[in-house]
């Protein structure tokens, strides 16, 4: 299998080299980790302990973040590698201050493994939900290094707990220890024959809970708004246009911000909106208008506490953005139909805090249902208690780390069954 694998991962790495003609996102995959042994320091001899975080893209690193702020304060003098597989995540967070180096993961040969692990000498490495590359984990277990996943999630369909998923149980073997988000994937790890595993939940809450603490004021804030709508796409904004002109809702104000706000994605936005509205980079904060459109980056996270009501771009595609934000912030939050593959998401709707939406008519519906006082608090309060509840993931991992770190390698191995 392992044979296999290898050519898996020579087929990967040629097939992004291949498509870098043509392919901004792949010659930025492929230039970022050219001579990456030249560039690449050793960890100095005197700034211990060594951590490494290994992170797919821009969402897992802010999974992972908490925990690497929060063990930098611990350990001032601590080395700390940060390594992405994914450009869309290296470069947005290349230059992320609390790193002592940024940089791509090499590809999953025996060889770079081997040379990686070798050169940064970690004393504990902690891997984000997934991603699990098999050589640099073999590696790990061979070195003794403590290894952690973290943020884990779990479905019964994954080779892990199939019967002929040997060789991802291995993989999945060489964890020192799992913390999952949730309980049913703690199950299946522990029917798998997977001992060292917590249930931890999600690290991202207790940044987010942070953020509402800490987060700097607009220098010029916007109106309270009754509904904030984050990261929408064209196909969000349809389902947002037939509620901003439903005239049962005329006296809602919104703030809307899109994902990509484009000249282009504006322009064509405001061509297809009949209430007052302005830009928020032009929008002196007197006129009075309905609908404040957000043409900047960055904002989001500040805006939600100028809502009443969230809503989350993305259910109509890939699947939704950040619901945590809003949450933090009690914000009822409607979304999509594609929200399965995010916990936080169903758990919410589960609870009644949340609402899926598959068209315009649901949406003006739901719209209409929160404007009653006892129904938008049931629904406030549920978010809010889930926040609550899920708080401590990233206080319970930096413990179990502290824990272990000075005995790693005898306690390396655990997470494995025979």
């Amino acid at each position: 299998m392992r044979f296999l694998y290898a050519i898996a991962i020579s087929g990967l790495g040629a097939g992004i080299w291949l498509a870098q003609g043509f392919s901004a996102k792949a010659r930025l995959w492929v230039l970022g980790r050219r001579r990456w042994r030249e560039r690449l320091p050793a960890a100095p001899a005197d700034r211990a302990p060594v951590l490494w975080m290994h992170v797919a893209s821009l969402g897992e690193f802010e999974q992972g973040r908490p925990l690497l702020e929060a063990f930098r304060r611990r350990h001032p003098s601590a080395w700390i590698v940060l390594s992405f597989f994914s450009p869309s995540g290296y470069e947005v967070r290349k230059g992320y201050p609390v790193a002592d180096v940024v940089c791509y993961l090499p590809a999953d040969t025996l060889r770079n493994a081997r040379d990686f692990v070798g050169r940064i000498r970690p004393d504990v490495a902690v891997f984000v939900k997934y991603d699990f590359w098999a050589n640099y984990l073999f590696t790990l277990r061979q070195r003794g290094v403590l290894t952690l996943l973290i943020s884990a999630l779990f479905r019964p369909g994954q080779p892990f707990f199939k019967p002929w998923g040997r060789f991802w149980r291995q993989i999945l073997g060489c964890f020192s220890h799992i913390f999952t988000q949730n309980t049913s994937s703690a199950e299946l790890l522990h029917q798998a024959g997977f001992d060292a595993v917590s249930v931890a939940g999600d690290t991202r809450v207790d940044r987010v809970l942070q953020l509402v603490q800490d987060s700097a004021p607009l220098e010029r804030p916007p109106f309270p708004a009754d509904v904030v709508a984050g990261s929408t796409w064209p196909a969000d904004e349809a389902l947002l246009l037939a509620a901003i002109h439903n005239p049962d809702l005329g006296h809602l104000r919104w703030i809307i911000a899109p994902h990509e706000p484009s000249e282009r994605h504006i322009a064509a936005l405001t061509a297809r909106l009949h209430r007052p509205w302005a830009r928020y980079s032009q929008w002196s904060g007197q006129q009075p208008v309905d609908v404040l459109l957000i043409d900047s980056v960055g904002l989001l996270g500040r805006l939600y506490r100028f809502g009443r009501i969230a809503y989350i771009g993305g259910g109509f595609g890939r699947g939704i953005h950040n619901t945590l934000e809003p949450a933090a912030y009690g914000l009822p939050v409607l979304f999509g139909p594609n929200y399965e593959g995010f916990e936080e998401a169903r758990q919410f709707v589960r609870r009644g805090g949340a609402f899926p939406v598959r068209h315009s008519t649901e949406l003006i519906a739901q719209l209409q249902r929160l404007q009653q006082t006892e129904y938008y608090q049931q629904a406030s309060v549920a978010v809010r208690q889930f926040l609550t509840e899920s708080q401590g993931a990233t206080a319970q991992i930096l413990h179990f780390m502290e824990h272990h770190l000075p005995s790693a390698k005898a306690n390396h191995g655990t997470a494995s069954p025979s």
